[in-house]
C-alpha cells in the first residue's frame, strides 16, 4: 500500500484528492496539512512514501517545505499545481521535488503518477517541461555557460549526450531513438546522469542541463 500525505490550503481540494486516491486500490490517504508547516510536521511523524504538495500555501510555502521533506529524506514529494510557472515552480524543483503535475491532470494521471514518484520514477506534465525548457531558453535570461554550472568529472561522452537531451525535454523513447540505444539502455543512462548530478528529476536534470551549457 502506497502511503500519500495530502499538503494544500484548500480543504475542498484535499477532500477531492482523497476520494480520488481512494478509489485506486493501492493507495491510502493517511495524513492531510493546510500549510508547509504542517506537512513537514506530519511527514516527520506519519512517514509517508509520497507527499502531494501544494506549492502555494499560507506561512511556510510548498517549496519550503518540500525541501525540508527532501533533505530529511523523510518521503519524495509530487508538486501539484496550477499552471503558473513562476520562482515557486522553478523553486519546487530545485527542492527537489520528484514529480511535478498540475491540477488539472486527468484522474488517472495523477494516480499513476502517485504510483510511479513512490516507486522512485520522476513523474513531470509534459506541458510543465515544455514550459519549464521554454522559460530557461528565453530571452529574458543570459546565455548560460559551461562555467555556471560545473558538471561531475566522472560523466562519461554517452551521459553527456544523455544529459543533453534530457534538456531538451526528450523521453527515454525520444533519447533512445536519438542515440540508437533501446529504451530500457535509456533509461539506465538517465538514472545513472541523476544520480551523479545528485537530483531527483528530470527537469531538474534539464536545469543542470541548460545552466552547464550542454544543450
Amino acid at each position: 500500500m502506497i502511503r500519500v500525505l495530502l499538503a494544500d490550503d484548500h480543504a475542498a481540494i484535499r477532500a477531492g484528492l482523497r476520494m480520488l486516491l481512494a478509489t485506486a486500490g493501492d493507495i491510502e490517504v493517511v495524513g492531510e496539512a493546510a500549510d508547509g508547516a504542517t506537512a513537514v510536521a506530519n511527514a516527520r511523524a506519519l512517514r509517508p512514501d509520497v507527499v502531494l504538495m501544494d506549492v502555494r500555501m499560507p506561512g511556510t510555502d510548498g517549496v519550503t517545505a518540500t525541501r525540508q521533506v527532501v533533505e530529511e529524506g523523510i518521503a519524495d514529494v509530487l508538486v501539484l499545481t496550477t499552471f503558473d510557472l513562476d520562482e515557486y515552480v522553478f523553486g519546487a524543483l530545485r527542492a527537489g521535488a520528484a514529480g511535478f503535475l498540475l491540477k488539472s491532470a486527468e484522474a488517472t494521471a495523477l494516480v499513476d503518477a502517485v504510483r510511479h514518484v513512490a516507486a522512485g520514477d520522476g513523474v513531470v506534465a509534459p506541458e510543465v517541461t515544455r514550459r519549464v525548457l521554454a522559460e530557461l531558453a528565453g530571452p529574458s535570461r543570459p546565455p548560460a555557460r559551461a562555467a555556471d554550472t560545473q558538471l561531475p568529472a566522472d560523466l562519461t561522452p554517452r551521459e553527456r549526450d544523455v544529459l543533453a537531451a534530457l534538456g531538451q525535454g526528450l523521453s527515454n523513447a525520444d533519447i533512445a531513438e536519438r542515440l540508437v540505444i533501446s529504451e530500457a539502455t535509456a533509461k539506465t543512462h538517465v538514472s545513472r546522469v541523476l544520480a551523479k548530478l545528485e537530483v531527483t528529476s528530470r527537469v531538474q536534470a534539464a536545469i543542470v542541463a541548460r545552466e552547464a551549457g550542454v544543450v
